[in-house]
């Protein structure tokens, strides 16, 4: 397979420039008659963690002994054994299996807690992870050749580099065109913040070579708006604030979806993601027009620009939907990608 480059590129950069104040995370109610120190200390490890500890509070102050929290399980369709609940609760096990982390969630309504409260502590974005929750971060120039470019454009728009936002979840998809021009994608996405006031997500686009960063239209499509887009016309450059309808504080969770419309650049060879925070689940389809099919498919990973490829794979369109596809279950900081040859 012929190198490409560092071609097409986006990321999960978000802009976030609410206020600060609070402590996020969540808190206990209904308590009862719980002494008041254990509801304190649940509040506290509920910010900070660790998940094993937070959630034996958690089954201390509701008095629920693991036999029934497995019936109330049951009931929701989840089986999760006794021995696999008591594994949790002294950190001998963590949850890291999608039914697991259905238990998890489900967990934090049968012990009334906020919604993410205990999984957030999983994906190691609790206070304990730094400062005010904080996961640690790549910046744009460690990740992409044009992040000089991104970041003199966030400069611009008085938005800090990191936004508040890490993603939890996010589907991607990329159409390619007849010309096997890129013709647009679309994202639907899962964050959360590890600061309080985050009220914009940053969608940050890098075109094809010939590309015509003005002709490229954003369009917020669910639980979002458009706010100030610019432009970098010498890098291939948009950046668009997507607006949220309300604050968020710590440990909250939004779902939104958006698309960018390109076509503009010459005929594409990859699509790549950059990712500033480790965590949380991607999955991105490169759909191909039937008129120009590429001959081989490969996914792929960097851990910078410049930096080889690794975990190559090759991939295989899919019959009458021309199309292949990654999932990745917990990415790392870095680069994933989809690399196509045409002859």
């Amino acid at each position: 397979m012929r190198p490409t480059g560092d071609r097409r590129w986006t990321t999960g950069g978000t802009g976030g420039t609410g206020g600060t104040g609070g402590t996020g995370g969540g808190t206990a109610g209904g308590t009862g008659a719980a002494d008041t120190a254990v509801v304190a200390e649940l509040r506290r490890l509920l910010r900070e963690g660790p998940f094993h500890l937070a959630l034996r509070t958690a089954l201390a102050v509701r008095g629920l002994p693991l036999h029934r929290v497995q019936h109330r399980l049951a009931a929701r369709g989840i089986k999760v054994g006794v021995t696999s609940l008591s594994y949790w609760q002294q950190g001998a096990r963590r949850p890291r299996h999608p039914e697991s982390l259905r238990a998890v969630a489900a967990l934090e309504q049968i012990l009334e807690l906020p919604d993410g409260a205990l999984l957030r502590l999983l994906t190691g974005t609790g206070r304990a992870g730094g400062a005010g929750g904080r996961p640690a971060a790549r910046s744009y120039r460690a990740l992409v050749s044009v992040g000089a470019a991104v970041e003199q454009l966030l400069d611009a728009m008085e938005l800090p580099a990191d936004g508040g936002l890490h993603s939890v979840g996010h589907h991607e998809r990329v159409r390619i065109g007849p010309a096997g021009e890129l013709c647009d994608r679309e994202s639907q996405q899962i964050v959360r913040a590890h600061r309080d006031g985050v009220d914009r997500y940053l969608a940050v686009h890098h075109g094809d070579p010939g590309c015509d960063s003005a002709r490229m239209r954003v369009t917020a499509y669910e639980n979002c708006r458009t706010g100030r887009v610019r432009h970098h016309p010498e890098a291939g450059v948009v950046v668009a604030e997507l607006l949220f309808d309300t604050r968020l504080r710590c440990g909250d969770t939004y779902v939104f979806g958006y698309g960018i419309e390109d076509g503009t650049g010459a005929r594409s060879t990859e699509y790549v993601r950059g990712f500033s925070y480790a965590g949380g689940q991607y999955m991105l389809q490169v759909r191909f027009d039937e008129a120009a099919l590429p001959v081989r498919c490969r996914r792929f990973a960097r851990t910078g620009p410049q930096a080889p490829r690794t975990g190559l794979a090759d991939l295989t369109p899919s019959g009458r939907h021309r199309a292949v596809h990654l999932v990745e279950q917990t990415v790392r900081r870095g680069i994933l990608g989809i690399a196509w040859d045409w002859d």
